[in-house]
């Protein structure tokens, strides 16, 4: 008995870009013994056997579904608007790395069911190779350059040229196509130059170049002595800093200490005006207790002498003592002997 069939099955795998548009051939014919309605399915089969197949887009009754896929919606239509006039082809827009699984088409016109697997793999383009160089730049050394893609599908393959100077690579050079490193062995001045890499798959490439500086060996020894003085001068300076800060820091705390020190031992310093107060109180002393004999000697010392202003100025504030009017005793009587007392008369003498 004749039934439906899908034609559209010259093509099973297709590669495309990411960004690109894929349509997924999916034609067929119809049979006078299928009289059930027509309905075109596309799902998507996970890799994982476990999962669920997932409706991508469903023509049913004249109408179309794509409400199913909702995160795809509007990147996946059917190419023909109207799918049953026998392409139920599927369009893919801006393709990315995600879209990459297996497809199937499913047409179903009872009693007739067809279907047809369509593997789709989506590569993503090298992008943002860099360049770098690993190792001392040094005549003698062994220098390596270094390619790395940091977006690509694999299989990414890495290829080294020069674009200075010969234009070919050093005769001692290795190249690992796979991991992108160009080893150059025991390098030279006439290694120098400027290098590129272009990084590539079945959907596209990326370059990236880099310059190569070989000099001669850096003298280590001198770098080590001009180190090690750098160092000592530095630490002798920090030394005197120290030194300084600790020296200025002794004399304001020995000023501190010499400042609030009080001595209890010593007594405090007399002023003029005590010591002359002293020296009037032992010279009035000195007369109630004065004979007939030394009588002349004391009357020879001029009270001028004494170096005080206090004791100028003590006649005015105390009025002068004038001789005593009071009768005195008969010392006959009492058996005493007779004392001259000295008076100061106004002038400032002894009478």
């Amino acid at each position: 008995t004749r039934s439906l069939t899908i034609t559209s099955t010259d093509q099973s795998m297709f590669e495309k870009a990411q960004g690109e548009k894929v349509t997924l051939p999916c034609t067929f014919e119809l049979s006078e013994e299928d009289e059930g309605p027509l309905d075109i399915e596309w799902v998507l089969i996970p890799a994982d056997n476990q999962k669920r197949e997932l409706i991508i887009i469903m023509y049913s009754v004249d109408r179309v579904y794509d409400q199913y896929y909702a995160a795809e919606t509007r990147r996946m239509q059917f190419t023909n608007l109207d799918p049953k006039s026998g392409d139920g082809s599927l369009d893919i827009l801006n393709l990315k790395a995600a879209d990459t699984g297996t497809y199937q088409c499913k047409v179903k016109k009872a009693p007739g069911v067809q279907s047809k697997k369509i593997q789709l793999t989506v590569l993503v383009k090298p992008a943002r190779t860099k360049c770098s160089i690993e190792g001392s730049q040094e005549i003698g050394k062994d220098v390596t350059l270094k390619c790395v893609s940091q977006e690509g599908s694999p299989l990414l393959s890495y290829d080294w040229r020069r674009i200075s100077g010969t234009q070919n690579l050093p005769a001692t050079s290795v190249l690992n196509k796979n991991t992108g490193e160009l080893l150059l062995k025991n390098a030279s001045r006439e290694y120098s130059g400027r290098y590129s890499c272009v990084a590539s798959n079945r959907v596209g490439t990326d370059e990236c170049s880099v310059e190569l500086n070989v000099t001669p060996p850096v003298n280590t020894a001198a770098i080590i002595i001009g180190a090690i003085i750098g160092t000592l001068l530095g630490l002798s300076v920090l030394c005197s800093i120290i030194f300084c800060f600790c020296k200025k820091h002794r004399e304001k705390k020995y000023e501190k200490e010499v400042h609030h020190d009080i001595r209890e031992d010593v007594p405090p310093p007399k002023s003029r005006s005590s010591t002359a107060r002293s020296y009037i109180g032992s010279n009035r002393s000195s007369l109630g207790s004065m004979s007939p004999s030394n009588m002349e000697a004391y009357t020879k010392t001029p009270y001028s002498q004494v170096p005080s202003e206090d004791f100028e100025r003590a006649p005015a504030q105390n009025p002068a003592f004038a001789p005593s009017k009071v009768a005195a005793p008969n010392l006959s009587r009492m058996g005493a002997v007779p004392v001259m007392i000295p008076a100061q008369s106004k002038d400032g003498s002894i009478v």
